[in-house]
């Protein structure tokens, strides 16, 4: 493989993979780990990714959300144990507003069993949260669901927001970093996150390490108003050190 190729193949794999480690990329390639360091300098100075500690990102913005259902089936083991780290970190009789997405579905599923108050900002939550009684209160907000994805949004959402006041809200993340905040999608979800977060007293994010280091199309919430971010051991360790640096606590699940 020459210079011109080996640049080619690491180009795309950053891309479609939003980052890449020196090790992974000299394991792809079979050049030396010297070597991919002077390719990723050499694509850094082009404009055509990111270089940081031990590897690079991509410039390009994650622009296209993933299917739900293709979401749903990935890393379910890491979004359950995310899940169960913030289910710990609600105490008995908070209110909580839980954001729409696949770990915040599966937080959803603990929370059911618990005496806490929860508005759930998507319908698959909703139903989770409604069809088996228990000790958990449902509040049922207004708002349009998106296609496929079933998240609240809309002004009647945002209304629902507005008018309450709670001590925890929980929100997912298309993307993470200490840089650019949380991120997302769409912009309707981009103002709901950003809503549920003005209503409540502190703000958990959820994320698996893959969310980290990456940024989407929309700004949603803002670093400094993230006060804990909870994921796994896979996270970017570089990230997770800029993330403290700017003050959120970060629990690995």
């Amino acid at each position: 493989m020459n210079n011109s190729e080996r640049h080619a193949l690491i180009a795309q794999t950053v891309r479609d993979a939003g980052s890449a480690t020196v090790p992974e990329l000299a394991a792809l390639t079979g050049a030396s780990e010297m070597t991919v360091r002077r390719d990723l300098d050499a694509l850094s100075a082009q404009g055509v990714l990111e270089r940081f500690r031990g590897g690079a990102r991509t410039l390009l913005l994650r622009g296209e959300e993933p299917p739900f259902a293709l979401r749903a089936r990935e890393a379910v083991d890491a979004k359950r144990r995310i899940a169960a780290a913030i289910s710990a970190l609600i105490a008995d009789g908070e209110t909580v507003v839980l954001d729409s997405g696949t770990t915040c579905l599966e937080l959803a599923r603990l929370l059911r069993e618990r005496p806490v108050t929860v508005m759930p900002l998507s319908l698959p939550a909703i139903h989770v949260l409604g069809d088996t009684p228990g000790p958990a209160t449902l509040i049922v907000p207004g708002g349009q669901p998106r296609a496929t994805e079933g998240a609240l949004t809309g002004p009647l959402t945002l209304a629902s927001l507005s008018a309450l006041r709670f001590d925890t809200a929980v929100v997912g993340c298309c993307a993470l970093s200490a840089a650019d905040g949380l991120t997302a999608y769409d912009l309707d979800d981009a103002t709901v996150k950003k809503a549920a977060t003005a209503a409540a007293r502190r703000t958990v994010a959820a994320a698996d390490g893959g969310k980290l280091g990456r940024t989407a199309f929309a700004r949603a919430v803002p670093t400094d108003r993230i006060h804990t971010l909870v994921t796994d051991p896979t996270a970017p360790a570089a990230e997770i050190t800029a993330l403290e640096a700017a003050g959120v606590t970060v629990t690995l699940a």
